[in-house]
């Protein structure tokens, strides 16, 4: 059942009513405010949970209001301004309140921020550091609000990315906000990829290739185009931008050279890995990748970077996704994968997002692959997926992965059933059917194939019946 929403203004009277009425101090009005609401099933979720504060230029009891807000009055009032000084006091702390969280942004949004904040940015667009100021207040508004961007502000963000293409630092910011406002917002990408976004992004990779933080920021705004996300949007276009970022701009391969020129920086290499991963979608693009150094370079990282545990789980989801093509299977496992694959799992068993990604990519390797199945075995990997559902039995993604492993392990290696069942499998496999709903059918799947008594329902039997209203 949806939770029920109230405005600023009311949880604001709420409180100082507390205040006014029951005399309670500031923080224990605020307190009792939201435990109230909260109580009464409230989402307080895009609600300012403080104390409206006196304007700096006010001394009326009726000029409280929130800190935002102050802000967002004064640049109202600036907004002729000829006063430099004035005008960038304003914008930054604008940015710093709506950096606070989102109920701050949302409550600026709520009250006309956007038309402002977007006014001062096309005001600024001749002047390099007036734009980068401006450009970080509507990255911090944008944020989680990607509703707020209308054609007007599209091509605004296209025209700063193409005036300012030699400006890295204009450039990382502009792509931040193309980023807020494409992520759940599948209008947004659509109207953006058509007029031209995708050159711009790859082409920022490949001009400012030596700029860290940029190729973060444009390798996530990359994959943000291939997500389909928008619960208002029956049918997105995720695979085509995927197959236009690939084919049309060369995105594996600006990608992987990117990767190479950032070999020793984790946090990079953990989102290029992230969006290669969202790329393969079709069977040639996982060889592209391949063929291009993207695997080497994968496992290499695991061999030498298995203590970033948060880079590890990129890898091994970029390996699982590469690896959907049978080719490419057979050249993780010749290349050393297995062993790499079942090290970084071990080093990691603490982490349930390791072991998930873990299994899943011994359990496409194995996939319709008995050699693959055997190298599995011989290096240990059954045993990790056993040890993973130990150490992570209330995640339902990890007793899914591992179950679908241990199933594409015996189902045409019939020899390996005993072996895995004598490490204790068969219980293990049983209490995750017992314990989550959804591992139900490719649990149960398992215990058939592993040769263990199992119950199947029987969903219809296919004869005719007396159906009746």
């Amino acid at each position: 059942m949806a939770k029920r929403r109230i405005t600023q203004e009311t949880f604001d009277a709420a409180v100082r009513e507390n205040m006014e009425e029951f005399e309670m101090d500031p923080d224990e009005a605020l307190r009792d405010a939201v435990e109230q609401f909260e109580s009464q099933g409230v989402d307080l979720g895009c609600i300012v949970k403080a104390i409206p504060a006196l304007s700096s230029d006010y001394s009326q009891e009726e000029q409280k209001t929130h800190e935002v807000l102050q802000a967002l009055d004064s640049l109202r009032i600036t907004k002729d301004s000829t006063n430099v000084t004035e005008v960038t006091a304003g914008i930054k702390c604008f940015t710093e309140q709506c950096s606070l969280g989102f109920a701050q942004r949302y409550l600026a949004a709520q009250k006309d921020a956007y038309p402002i904040i977007l006014a001062y940015c096309k005001k600024s667009m001749e002047e390099q550091d007036a734009l980068l100021l401006t450009l970080s207040a509507l990255a911090a508004l944008t944020d989680g609000q990607p509703d707020l961007l209308d054609r007007e502000g599209q091509q605004f963000l296209l025209d700063v990315l193409k005036k300012y293409q030699a400006d890295s630092s204009v450039t990382c910011v502009a792509i931040c906000v193309v980023r807020h406002c494409c992520l759940k917002h599948e209008q947004n990408r659509q109207d953006l990829v058509k007029n031209g976004i995708l050159l711009l992004l790859t082409g920022a990779v490949t001009q400012h290739s030596g700029c860290a933080e940029l190729i973060k920021e444009a390798s996530a705004a990359l994959r943000v185009m291939t997500f389909d996300d928008d619960v208002r949007v029956t049918f997105g276009h995720a695979h085509e931008h995927a197959k236009m970022i690939v084919l049309e701009h060369s995105g594996l391969k600006v990608l992987i050279d990117s990767a190479k020129a950032h070999f020793s920086n984790a946090s990079v290499l953990s989102e290029i890995c992230s969006t290669l991963s969202r790329l393969a979608v079709r069977n040639e693009f996982c060889q592209d990748i391949c063929d291009l150094g993207g695997l080497k370079l994968m496992l290499t990282l695991l061999a030498d970077s298995y203590e970033s545990a948060e880079l590890v789980r990129q890898v091994l989801s970029a390996i699982r996704a590469i690896a959907g093509n049978d080719d490419v299977k057979d050249a993780v496992v010749n290349a050393g994968g297995v062993q790499l694959i079942v090290f970084a799992m071990n080093r990691h068993m603490s982490n349930a997002a390791v072991c998930e990604q873990g299994c899943a990519c011994l359990s496409v390797l194995a996939l319709r692959k008995p050699n693959n199945c055997k190298v599995i075995m011989e290096n240990g990997g059954a045993l990790a997926a056993l040890q993973a559902m130990k150490a992570h039995s209330d995640a339902v993604n990890v007793q899914k992965q591992a179950c679908m492993l241990l199933r594409n392990l015996v189902a045409r290696m019939q020899n390996f059933s005993q072996p895995i069942l004598e490490m204790g499998a068969e219980a293990l496999i049983a209490q995750a059917v017992q314990t989550h709903q959804d591992c139900g059918d490719v649990g149960k799947a398992a215990l058939r194939d592993l040769g263990c008594k199992v119950e199947l329902r029987e969903l219809w039997t296919g004869k005719h019946g007396g159906l009746t209203n």
